[in-house]
């Protein structure tokens, strides 16, 4: 699938800080030690709804860690997918009374345009999980061949006698070492976030699905001796991540919903099929983004989407300050009051790269790659550059500061 449209990336003298990233377990900052080539991969969007502030969040954070891998002298190789075939998306067309498939390619092309604007990097590797549908195929049944599944009666099979799957999580030991979750903590969100712990016939309430057979109605693959069907959720980012970077790739984000079950699922599917921990060496996990006193969320309806304000004239440099003024680790609600300063501060920066000159840009570019380096402290990285900008003007552009902004923190006048 074709991704969006990438931005020119300005290159900067000088070499940038290795990456060091806040550790989930022991909360401490570590530095991330990729090769020559640094590998990403991103949970991406399921498309049935606009991109809204939570998204942007997410994927400007992974950019930021893109861009500062980039910048310490590491080619990157990122992967996103999209989970263009799952219960929400079709669940949303049929409320819509439109076909599944064009809701999920209207969306789809409304996220890219999102992003084009916001000018995050797009990934190389862009993969929806119907056109991978061979390989999540071949995943599975490479577990089943491996004796770590069973299948589940399934009553309301389209093709009687066709059976679900599920991996079978006693015969994986490394099962919680990614979240470090507690059972009872795993039982209270699992069925919120996708499970089904009171499923009949399954041997245990964690086990996650791998192949849902055919029910009538529904969208269904070919899958030999699986029967007709589609896959579970987090085996479609299992596939993906293995297909595109292996195992022990260097950074996989998504937001801190996705700690458990869908990351937790991912990478011990991952080791259950390769016996080669670890599945990612770190994570980034976005902290949710609130407003009106709750998580923005699709299912809640409480969304502020970019494209609305893009729509209303808002600049979108204006609406990544918004984001970048907020460390990704910490829970914030927006307000119309962050969009006005971020306004403010865009003005302030536009008036100085037109007049500051390049006075100070050693020292505010060392600084700006310093606090992104560290654990991507893109607020400090601002209050940086408002501290350069309120320096006296000497009527010249500031053409290496305007670079490093783009380069760093993806904000182009």
């Amino acid at each position: 699938m074709a991704s969006w449209a990438a931005p020119n990336l300005p290159g900067l003298q000088g070499k940038g800080h290795q990456l060091s990233l806040r550790d989930i377990h022991t909360h401490q900052s570590r530095p991330v030690h990729a090769g020559e080539i640094a590998t990403i991969y991103a949970c991406g969007i399921t498309p049935y709804d606009a991109t809204h502030l939570g998204h942007a969040a997410t994927y400007i954070t992974l950019d930021l860690a893109s861009r500062v891998l980039r910048d310490a002298g590491h080619q990157v190789r990122y992967v996103q997918n999209v989970t263009d075939i799952d219960d929400p998306l079709l669940e949303r067309a049929a409320r819509d009374g439109v076909d599944w498939r064009e809701l999920a390619t209207s969306e789809i092309g409304l996220f890219h345009t999102d992003m084009a604007a916001l000018r995050v990097l797009p990934p190389d590797h862009y993969v929806s999980v119907v056109e991978s549908m061979p390989r999540q195929v071949a995943t599975i049944q490479g577990l089943v061949r491996k004796g770590v599944t069973y299948r589940v009666p399934t009553p309301d099979a389209a093709n009687p006698g066709d059976e679900d799957v599920y991996l079978d999580l006693s015969t994986q030991p490394t099962f919680g070492s990614e979240s470090g979750w507690s059972r009872e903590q795993m039982l209270e969100v699992f069925a919120d976030r996708g499970g089904d712990p009171d499923r009949v016939g399954k041997r245990d309430a964690l086990d996650p699905l791998l192949w849902r057979v055919e029910r009538a109605g529904e969208p269904a693959w070919e899958a030999g001796t699986l029967g007709r069907g589609r896959p579970g959720w987090h085996v479609e980012c299992t596939t993906i991540a293995l297909d595109f970077l292996g195992m022990g790739f260097d950074l996989q984000g998504g937001g801190t919903d996705l700690i458990f079950p869908h990351h937790e699922m991912s990478a011990v599917q991952a080791v259950a099929l390769t016996d080669d921990p670890p599945f990612a060496h770190n994570y980034v996990h976005q902290a949710m983004v609130g407003y009106d006193g709750e998580k923005m969320s699709k299912s809640k309806g409480n969304l502020v989407r970019v494209s609305e304000l893009r729509a209303r004239g808002v600049d979108p440099m204006a609406i990544r300050l918004v984001l970048l003024a907020q460390h990704y680790r910490t829970p914030w609600e927006y307000t119309e009051d962050l969009l006005t300063a971020a306004l403010d501060r865009w003005d302030r920066w536009r008036e100085a790269l037109a007049g500051r000159g390049d006075d100070g840009a050693d020292e505010l570019i060392d600084g700006v790659r310093a606090a992104l380096a560290d654990d991507l402290d893109s607020a400090a990285a601002l209050q940086l550059v408002d501290g350069w900008a309120a320096g006296a003007p000497d009527g010249t552009a500031s053409p290496r500061v305007a670079d490093a902004l783009d380069a760093l923190l993806g904000i182009r006048a």
